[in-house]
C-alpha cells in the first residue's frame, strides 16, 4: 500500500486567527477512503484548502506521492460547499463539466468532440443529463451538488476532495450518490469532510477528526471515549435519518460542557 498525501507537522492560519491547525500529521494512502469529521469552526475546511494549495502553511510540508515516489504536484478533484458558488454566474451545467476537463499538455487549447461526449457520459451518470443546457443559476441545491460532482471527477483525478457534500443532496439521490461513491473509490482516493458522523461512519473506510489538532482512527468502529477525547468535549447531537441516527457536532468555547458516555449512546 502507497502513500499518496503525507502531511507533517502542520500548522495553518490566517491573519486574524493565527493557529487554525496546529501540529497535522497525516497519511493517505492510494486506496483510502477518508472521513474527516469535526465542528464547525474547527479547521476542517482549512485543512482542505492547505491539500489543495489554496492556502500556504505557517509551518510544515504537505507532500504528493505517485506510485511511492515523490512528485510535485497531484491531479485533485474539489466539490466545494454548494454556498461558496456564485450561482449569478451566466454559465450553463454543460459548461461547468467541461471546464472540469484540464487541456494542459495539449497542442491546442480546445475542447474536442470526444470532451463533449465525455460530459454527456458523466451528466448521466450523474442523472442530470437533462439539465445540461439550463444555466447553474435555474438550478436546486441538489442538483447543483451533482453537476459540481461530475465537474470534479470528469478528468478522473488521482484524489478526490468533498466538502460537505451531503448537505445539499436530495433525499432521492443519497442513496445513489454514496454507492456512486463507493464505485469511485476503486479508481481513485477520496477524502469525505462532514460534521456528520453518522454519514461518515456509513461510508469511508479510515476517520480524521479535525478540530485544531488532528486525530486519526483506521477503520469506523470509533467509542463514544475516542469522540470526546477527539473533540474535547464537544456537545454531540442525535439528529434521526430514517433508521440511521445521525451524530452532528458544533463548535463551542468547551467552558463548563460535559457529554457523558450514555448521553451519547442514547442520544440525549
Amino acid at each position: 500500500m502507497n502513500k499518496l498525501v503525507e502531511i507533517r507537522n502542520l500548522f495553518v492560519g490566517y491573519e486574524n486567527k493565527p493557529n487554525v491547525l496546529k501540529n497535522i500529521n497525516l497519511t493517505v494512502y492510494d486506496d483510502d477512503f477518508l472521513g474527516i469529521i469535526g465542528p464547525n469552526g474547527g479547521g476542517k475546511t482549512t485543512l482542505v484548502k492547505a491539500i489543495l494549495g489554496l492556502i500556504k502553511p505557517t509551518e510544515g510540508t504537505i507532500t504528493f506521492f505517485e506510485n511511492g515516489e515523490k512528485v510535485n504536484s497531484l491531479n485533485v478533484g474539489y466539490l466545494p460547499q454548494v454556498n461558496q458558488i456564485d450561482k449569478k454566474f451566466p454559465i450553463t451545467v454543460f459548461d461547468v463539466i467541461l471546464s472540469g476537463l484540464t487541456l494542459k499538455g495539449r497542442i491546442f487549447k480546445r475542447y474536442s468532440s470526444e470532451d463533449r461526449e465525455k460530459v454527456r457520459d458523466i451528466a448521466e451518470q450523474m442523472g442530470v443529463e437533462n439539465l445540461l443546457s439550463r444555466q447553474i443559476g435555474e438550478l436546486s441545491g441538489g442538483q447543483l451538488q451533482r453537476v459540481l460532482l461530475a465537474r470534479a471527477i470528469i478528468d478522473e483525478p488521482r484524489l478526490i476532495i468533498l466538502d460537505e457534500p451531503g448537505s445539499y443532496v436530495d433525499k432521492r439521490f443519497e442513496t445513489n450518490f454514496y454507492r456512486l461513491l463507493a464505485d469511485l473509490n476503486e479508481k481513485m482516493v477520496i477524502i469525505l469532510v462532514s460534521h456528520d458522523i453518522g454519514t461518515i461512519i456509513s461510508n469511508v473506510k479510515n476517520i480524521a477528526c479535525v478540530n485544531g489538532d488532528l486525530h486519526y482512527h483506521a477503520g469506523t468502529e470509533i467509542s463514544p471515549e475516542w469522540l470526546l477525547k477527539a473533540y474535547d468535549s464537544c456537545p454531540i447531537e442525535i439528529l434521526g435519518h430514517g433508521a440511521l441516527p445521525h451524530r452532528v457536532l458544533m463548535h463551542h468555547d468547551h467552558k463548563n460542557d460535559s457529554v457523558s458516555d450514555n448521553d451519547i449512546r442514547n442520544g440525549e
